[in-house]
């Protein structure tokens, strides 16, 4: 066992251990299909959003930690529950007014209001794909519509006939008295209508493969449960799908866990082995309402590319998963300053810390350098101070600071800079509020002014950083009172960077520029 993978068998880091319990599976003998399977589910009744994100990535930390451990090959599939009927009209797609002739057809069957593909599950299916290739994901894409018509799911369906009666003792349990009356595992696609029907059966016949019932219309209907004329109820098919492909690992949300043991018991019904689950916790947003596609809440995928890198985001999806999470705007910052400062420590760290170390489990391994000479937070400061509109304001000052950074030699560099003119001018822009100094601050102040007259020692972050303690360390108690006041009457803000490394960045004299129209009541003015 090599040194790596000696380490990885004993790493704490979250995906390892999850990767640890599907290697258990196969410690007897490798698995039949020659592969770890790890999948991922999605509903395509509306565009791919963050928890879609959030899932993939996380399966795929997983699926790479596996790898680490094991010489089994991996498959990652994304699969695609495109035949589940449309049971509403989305609101934010075009010609609403039409879609509403095609309710309960399979998404397959509806016409996809963008005139761009077949139907509208496939318009959202390509969407989803486009989003997984825009992210690098490695996987495999499974539509149901396919599984369902092409044969690949006729064995376990047949098999559900047989089993019908075991079936569906396990989900009448969980059901209420009035569903149980008419529920059926099935859902019938009508022939003629394509409309997904929620109807009781009149019989199931296992040695014909066939279902009996009667439409909506009162028509007696006979089908067969093969070839796409029929689908499983949606808690049926997440266990017929796991018997089907011999899934070996899938995650899902905590809305999801009170249905796991319906889940695995259809799975085991159906002659397979369940696969082992990963239950996270919900998005929060600031208030600490669920995040929800439908109300809008919390952040988008656009959204946080529009402020901040895809890597700062996996970041966040690596920290904690089984704990909620409020995800908005505020916590975009931190995330791209902590993903950097790890990814600066990953190549100073021994292996058993890289293992523990989040870039590892963001790159598979392959962990590029940091080419942040500024932290984010720090960029953000100095766009307000600078009221930045284009990221080449603050290259000015960057190139200053660090004479052999470039846009073309640090692009992660210039990317956090256009990142962060856009997160000032739209989030901390509109919040900024000066303050006058009280008498015992301006007094620092003038003090620290006095100070940066007379330096001589030119762009030395820590030395700038001990000048600026010297002038609060005998003024203020607790010292942090003092920041406070740099922040609030030099910045507008109620926090911010080291102040040291602020006036690196933005330079000595126009730190003592920020300082006199701070002194004359010009930044309140402002």
């Amino acid at each position: 066992m090599t040194e790596t993978r000696d380490a990885a068998m004993q790493s704490k880091a979250w995906p390892f251990e999850e990767a640890r319990r599907v290697l258990k599976r196969y410690q007897s003998k490798p698995p039949e299909k020659g592969f770890v399977l790890f999948e991922t589910g999605y509903g395509p009744s509306g565009l791919p959003h963050i928890g879609t994100f959030g899932e993939v990535a996380r399966t795929t930390m997983i699926r790479r930690a596996f790898e680490e451990i094991s010489d089994i090959p991996t498959k990652l599939i994304c699969f695609s529950d495109d035949l589940d009927g449309m049971r509403k009209v989305p609101s934010n797609v075009p010609d609403t007014e039409a879609l509403a002739a095609h309710l309960h057809k399979p998404l397959t069957s509806v016409p996809d209001p963008f005139g761009k593909y077949e139907s509208f599950g496939h318009h959202n299916n390509a969407m989803l794909r486009r989003f997984l290739d825009t992210f690098g994901f490695e996987y495999e894409f499974i539509s149901a519509k396919d599984f369902y018509g092409d044969g690949r799911f006729d064995e376990i369906l047949l098999r559900a006939a047989e089993k019908y009666d075991e079936i569906m003792e396990v989900m009448l349990k969980s059901l209420r008295e009035e569903r149980r009356q008419t529920y059926s595992i099935f859902l019938p696609i009508h022939p003629e209508t394509r409309r997904v029907m929620y109807v009781p059966m009149k019989e199931v016949n296992a040695e014909k493969g066939t279902i009996t019932f009667d439409t909506p219309e009162g028509e007696e209907m006979t089908l067969p449960v093969t070839g796409g004329h029929v689908k499983l109820q949606w808690k049926p098919d997440f266990g017929a799908r796991w018997a089907a492909l011999g899934v070996d690992f899938e995650m899902y949300g905590k809305d999801h866990s009170t249905n796991t043991p319906i889940y695995d018991a259809i799975c085991r019904i159906l002659g397979a082995k369940a696969p082992e689950h990963f239950t996270y916790e919900l998005f929060l947003d600031e208030n600490g309402q669920k995040i929800s596609k439908s109300s809008g809440n919390g952040l988008t995928i656009d959204e946080w590319l529009t402020y901040a890198s895809t890597e700062s985001l996996s970041y966040f999806m690596y920290l904690k998963p089984k704990t909620a999470k409020r995800m908005y705007f505020d916590v975009i910052p931190k995330a791209m300053d902590e993903y950097d400062q790890q990814l600066r420590a990953y190549h100073t760290q021994d292996i058993k810390a890289q293992l523990n170390n989040p870039v590892w489990h963001i790159h598979g391994g392959d962990v590029p350098q940091s080419d942040m000479v500024v932290p984010f937070s720090m960029l953000l400061n100095l766009a307000s101070v600078s009221s930045a509109q284009d990221k080449s304001q603050l290259w000015g000052f960057i190139q200053r600071y660090a004479p052999d950074a470039t846009p073309e030699s640090n692009p992660g560099m210039d990317a956090a800079a256009g990142y962060a003119v856009r997160y000032f001018n739209d989030f901390v822009k509109p919040k900024k509020q000066y303050r006058a100094p009280g008498d015992l601050e301006r007094e620092a102040l003038e003090d620290l002014r006095a100070r940066l007259v007379a330096w001589k020692g030119g762009l030395d972050a820590e030395a700038l950083q001990s000048e600026v303690f010297a002038c609060g360390r005998e003024r203020f108690e607790p010292l942090r009172d003092w920041f406070t006041a740099l922040y609030e009457v030099l910045l507008g803000a109620s926090q911010g960077p080291r102040f040291g490394g602020f006036i690196a960045l933005y330079g000595v004299d126009e730190t003592i520029a920020l300082i006199d129209d701070a002194l004359a009541g010009k930044l309140i003015t402002a």
